[in-house]
């Protein structure tokens, strides 16, 4: 028995081998071990940012009637909800979106009515989504679950994505499936190096001087799914699919590089760029034509039979069916409306802003006002909305650009260039024609990425694990301070973000610059 017990097993498990440099190289950090910590603080967080953009939902409205852009919006998904998910009312003449988002609106008017509540369900859920999808991405770049956390305290506390989650408008829903594609593409971007590790590990990663093949990249596909659905909502999706297919070329292009493939850039045509753009352009593309489902099988919606009726000559497009050349001349229309709609001179909208006020919010957005609300303990009392960025968090947006900048071109941290891809997809397209009219809320997507950038710089500040206790504790301390200034900002804005009646002097003190009478 005891020579039974002593012989050596037959299959003896082998240690495993520690990873070559490249292999380290390419694989980074692992994340961190505590993955059952990670999901509670993901779920309390995501229940903590549900409760805040749920209260209250219903409030406010124009004497039970949607508020500023919704009035736009909300009609056409209630619209839809009882013409069969179709839009039809060609004299309301503003049906310049395409249908995925108001569709989603409709599902909450389904459900609850046409009310406050049913018109902003969608919205509250697509919030409170985005604030667990910004704890993952956060955790996975920082491969920190307490920055994760950090990261999504300062979610919960934006003044722009929590008042965009209560509204019954287009641009909360860009922002989550933006931020879901760019989770995506962090997730393809770990296990494309995870399956060159493999490669180099047994040994014919440099087989082809172009690199091996990677296999089917279904994080990959996803991305293209989500930056589709952005496409489907509205038609800046156009910027995040150029944005984040050279993201998904640049991951690439690095991945090869790191692996030691000889010609990483060759490789990466050869092997990589036909599928990105099947995922970052002909998906998307798929993905936007079917989100017209419901029109292309109406009879009467806008502009259904558009080519019919308005007797044009197909010409080159006789190839093409009539209701594809339909759907293109009313898109045309739609494109001549998005480029005609520019600044009257003598006239502009009173909250109208340029891009270049977005990234500090200098330029808010008034939602609602009364002055006659119910009573505040004076006389006479404000109760207003107005869509306003956190200041703590904010302000601080140039020097995250800066910093970030500094961090991708000359240190070549591939987490600040991920997030500010991200972040400028958001906002230099709007550049091109300065002339058109243009407001805050279209800088909802950069919410999210300026909050990551920003936990970005945290972690820098809190220092990693293996630094002396005092630079450990300063860094804590610092990044506490920071995160405790950002709820405190938040909840001295509570009122004008939620609508609470106040009285004429501390509404006067919520407004901080004269830029935001």
């Amino acid at each position: 028995m005891t020579a039974l017990l002593t012989r050596p097993h037959p299959n003896p498990v082998e240690s495993p081998r520690p990873p070559t440099d490249r292999e380290a190289t390419l694989l980074g950090r692992p994340m961190p071990a505590d993955r059952l910590r990670g999901w509670v603080v993901t779920l309390v967080l995501g229940l903590i940012g549900g409760i805040t953009r749920f209260q209250n939902l219903g409030f406010p409205t124009d004497k039970g009637t949607p508020v500023f852009d919704e009035k736009h919006y909300v009609p056409q998904a209630w619209q839809m909800l009882r013409n069969g998910w179709f839009e039809d009312n060609a004299g309301y003449e503003l049906v310049v979106h395409p249908p995925l988002a108001k569709q989603l609106i409709a599902l909450g008017e389904w459900m609850f009515g046409y009310n406050g509540w049913g018109w902003r369900f969608s919205s509250a859920v697509a919030g409170t989504i985005i604030i667990v999808l910004t704890v993952r991405v956060a955790r996975r770049l920082t491969r920190s679950t307490l920055l994760a956390g950090v990261a999504g305290i300062l979610v919960i506390c934006d003044g722009v994505l929590f008042i965009q989650s209560r509204m019954g408008m287009l641009d909360i829903f860009i922002a989550l499936f933006v931020i879901a594609a760019f989770a995506c593409l962090i997730a393809d971007r770990d296990q494309v190096r995870e399956r060159l590790a493999v490669a180099v590990r047994e040994g014919w990663a440099d087989e082809s001087p172009w690199g091996p093949r990677l296999g089917f990249r279904w994080w990959r596909f996803a991305a293209g799914l989500c930056v589709g659905l952005t496409f489907a909502v509205k038609w800046s999706g156009l910027y995040y699919m150029a944005f984040f297919g050279l993201l998904a070329v640049g991951f690439d292009v690095a991945a090869r590089r790191a692996a030691g493939v000889r010609h990483p850039w060759l490789g990466t045509l050869i092997r990589d760029v036909a599928p990105a753009l099947w995922a970052f352009v002909g998906l998307p593309v798929v993905i936007y034509l079917s989100s017209w489902w419901a029109w292309f099988a109406s009879e009467s919606g806008t502009d259904r039979h558009y080519t019919e009726i308005k007797n044009i000559a197909p010409g080159f497009w006789a190839w093409v069916p009539p209701a594809l050349r339909s759907l293109g001349d009313y898109s045309m229309n739609v494109l001549h409306f998005h480029e005609t709609l520019l600044t009257p001179k003598n006239d502009p909208h009173p909250w109208e802003s340029k891009p270049w006020t977005w990234p500090m919010g200098l330029r808010p957005m008034l939602y609602y006002y009364e002055t006659d609300p119910p009573t505040c303990g004076a006389n006479p009392c404000v109760q207003a909305t107005m869509l306003i960025g956190t200041p703590a968090t904010w302000w601080l947006s140039l020097p995250m650009l800066g910093w970030g900048l500094w961090r991708w071109l000359f240190r070549f941290d591939w987490r600040y260039a991920a997030v500010l891809v991200g972040y400028l997809a958001g906002l230099l397209p709007w550049f091109m024609n300065i002339d058109r009219q243009m407001y805050f809320f279209y800088a909802t997507p950069m919410a999210t990425f300026l909050a990551l950038g920003l936990t970005l710089a945290l972690g820098q500040i809190l220092g990693s694990a293996q630094l002396s206790f005092e630079r450990r504790g300063t860094g804590l301390l610092v990044v506490s301070l920071y995160v405790g200034l950002v709820v405190a900002n938040f909840a001295w804005l509570w009122p004008i973000l939620n609508g609470d009646p106040i009285t004429n002097e501390h509404w006067q003190a919520e407004l901080w610059l004269p830029s935001w009478r």
